[in-house]
């Protein structure tokens, strides 16, 4: 297939995610304000969308807490600069087992296993534009640990996210989650205006490499919005990657914790060095509003207004 380059593109900055990072940079946000903070920083770099998880402020652990959820998306709301707020719904979906000779029971330390209202409840609260939904069950980097989404719960958790009227940020990590993305919609779970996020280079999803990238790419239907990222070293590459081809961009401490050989970056470091490559390449960044239009979007007010 012919590849169409984006010449209007939209970055999205995940601002710290839920992985084990916590305690290898400090740039790492754990507190609400110290999240908010960074995801309005990343938005005046130039980030049209963030991406937030929330974690233990003491401890910087993932949590699934309403309440942290609840301080984040106020103080985002209620900062000068616009941006588009994108809260995951990824928590509540991890199984643990125990060792390879007995599996059962499973293993408490890492096992999150909430039903679909329970890992909801702070889109419900929040309403935040968009909220992400993992489109599928896989292996994950860490041994034994499963990342759980089956059929039912995300037929359940879509219509949710739809009735809502928060948009849902399809999280791919192979192609048979695009597969069932596509049955989501076609059943009516979800709109025809689908957004999805390629999610290339996690163990054991999709390899990023560019034939694998290109496969994803190919199995997205031509009238949905479509975004892309890699981890580590390869994050900067994957920005050229997606424009090239037709996409947007992520970038991001969830996704990458270093600027160079030996420079921790900022959130915001991220945001600009993704900036200058998609300019770079002669297209524009686009603002939130913009992006709002694009995808159908829904903005609310702070609480306090």
């Amino acid at each position: 297939m012919p590849l169409t380059m984006n010449r209007e593109v939209f970055i999205t900055c995940a601002v710290t995610g839920s992985g084990s990072t916590q305690d290898r940079s400090p740039h790492v946000p754990r507190s609400p304000e110290q999240i908010a903070n960074s995801a309005i920083d990343a938005a005046r770099a130039g980030a049209a969308i963030v991406h937030c998880h929330v974690r233990d402020p003491e401890t910087g652990v993932p949590r699934r807490d309403v309440a942290l959820y609840r301080e984040v998306t106020e103080r985002i709301r209620e900062a000068e600069v616009d941006v588009v707020l994108n809260l995951t719904a990824g928590m509540g979906g991890d199984i643990t087992f125990g060792p390879t000779e007995k599996p059962l029971p499973l293993n408490p330390a890492g096992t999150d296993m909430a039903g679909a209202s329970e890992r909801m409840k702070h889109i419900l609260e929040c309403l935040p534009e968009m909220c992400t939904l993992d489109c599928g069950t896989m292996n994950f980097a860490e041994a034994d640990y499963v990342m759980t989404n089956t059929p039912g719960m995300l037929r359940a958790m879509g219509g949710m996210m739809t009735q809502l009227g928060v948009k849902p940020e399809i999280e791919a990590f192979d192609t048979g989650h695009l597969w069932f993305a596509k049955e989501l919609v076609k059943e009516g779970v979800l709109a025809p205006d689908a957004l999805v996020q390629l999610c290339m280079g996690v163990p054991w999803g999709a390899p990023d490499d560019l034939n694998t990238f290109m496969a994803m790419v190919n199995n997205v239907p031509d009238d949905w919005n479509w975004s892309a990222f890699s981890l580590g070293r390869n994050q900067m590459a994957y920005v050229a990657a997606a424009v090239l081809a037709g996409g947007n961009v992520r970038v991001g401490l969830e996704d990458n914790l270093w600027l160079g050989k030996g420079q921790l970056a900022t959130n915001a470091q991220l945001v600009e060095r993704a900036v200058t490559i998609v300019e770079n390449m002669g297209a524009r960044v686009i603002g939130p509003a913009e992006v709002r239009e694009r995808l159908n979007l829904t903005k609310r007010a702070p609480a306090s207004a």
